[in-house]
This record gives C-alpha cells, structure tokens and sequence, in this order.
C-alpha cells in the first residue's frame, strides 16, 4: 500500500516537531549557549534553512519547547479535573500525587534552566520568557482556585501566593535531586513535596 502524502502543512508541521525533538537533546547534551542552529539541523535531519523556515531564531524555539512542556504537565493536570465523579478525597489524593511526583517526571527541567539563564543575558528573549511565566503562574493560580472550589477546601493563602511558592519549591526540589540523587534522592524529594503540599494546600498534620 502506498503511504500517505502528507499535505503541506502536515509536513511542516512534522519539520518543525523533529527540530524541535533534536533541539531537546541537543541543549540537553551541549547546552543552550553552545548549541547551534547547525547542530539542530542536522541532528534532525534538516538543513539550516529548514531551521530559518520554521523559527526565526535558536532563542524562539527555546521558548516553543517550553510552551510544549508546559501543555504536557498542564494535561496531567487537566486529566485530574475531567473526572467529574471524583470525590474529595479522590481529588486530594491525585493532586497530592501530581505534585509528590513531578520534579520526577520534568525531564525538561534543565532546558528550563537553561532559559532562566539566557533571560538574565538577553533583554529581549527576557521580555518574551518572563510574559510566558507569568501566564504560566496564572495557569496554576487557576487551578488552585478550582481546585478549591471543587473539593470545598479553603485556601491557607492567596492562590497567587500559592502558585508562587509551589511553583518554586517544585522547581528547589528538582534541583537538588538533578544535581545531587544520592543526598536527595527520590523517596526524600517525593516526601518533601507530599509534606509541604498537604500542610500547607490541605492542612493536614
């Protein structure tokens, strides 16, 4: 049987996935200072116009591979809420497990870092990067606010408060257990979050 033909937009749509898929491992194994365009390319299979067709720069598609990141966790999350027969305690207990568990499942953190780091040295991708943190935060501080209302549990906090405090202690924990496994390794990062994330969310002793 013959395959398919892709459609035009199909196929630049497949481009710009294997680019982007290339440029994951690419940053993670050079970094993102010493990668280069033609190191992405060709790691996809591409050519540097290729590259120039589908980003106009290394820092654009940085920040796309954020914004993919980002829409995975937030379909965890999602997935959470889509059950609308889940009690309280159903409810309780998978975010508890969402946030117990996903310094473990970011295997982007790095890449995030990364952009912290490049937003410090260049004023424009900073501007750029710190509007999508912020809608990053507002995403969270939403579902805070939900989360709330649906298992009628009352925040300690401001949900904005919240959404900044966990979104930096996730990101703490993940640091040390990336650069340090053996003094923080995952039970001891997992118990950390699972103990602040229900003293603080739920109240629990």
């Amino acid at each position: 049987m013959k395959p398919t033909r892709l459609t035009r937009e199909q196929s630049r749509d497949q481009t710009r996935q294997r680019l982007l898929d290339a440029a994951v491992v690419i940053f993670m194994k050079k970094g993102f200072g010493t990668s280069s365009v033609e190191d992405i390319a060709a790691a996809a299979g591409y050519t540097r116009g290729a590259f120039y067709s589908n980003f106009g720069s290394k820092s654009e598609l940085l920040l796309e591979l954020l914004k993919r990141d980002h829409g995975t966790t937030m379909g965890r999350m999602r997935s959470i809420f889509e059950d609308g027969q889940a009690t309280r305690a159903d409810m309780e207990a998978r975010v508890l497990k969402y946030y117990s568990e996903i310094y473990r499942e970011n295997k982007c953190f790095l890449l995030w870092v990364e952009a912290k780091l490049h937003a410090s040295r260049d004023p424009k991708f900073r501007v750029e990067f710190n509007a999508f943190m912020r809608e990053l935060r507002q995403t969270t501080t939403d579902y805070i606010r939900a989360f709330s209302e649906r298992v009628g549990t009352p925040l300690p906090m401001p949900a904005e408060q919240l959404s900044l405090g966990l979104t930096a202690l996730c990101d703490g924990v993940q640091f040390f257990y990336s650069s340090d496994p053996q003094s923080v390794p995952a039970d001891f990062a997992e118990a950390v979050l699972a103990g602040f994330f229900g003293r603080v969310v739920f109240g629990t002793s």
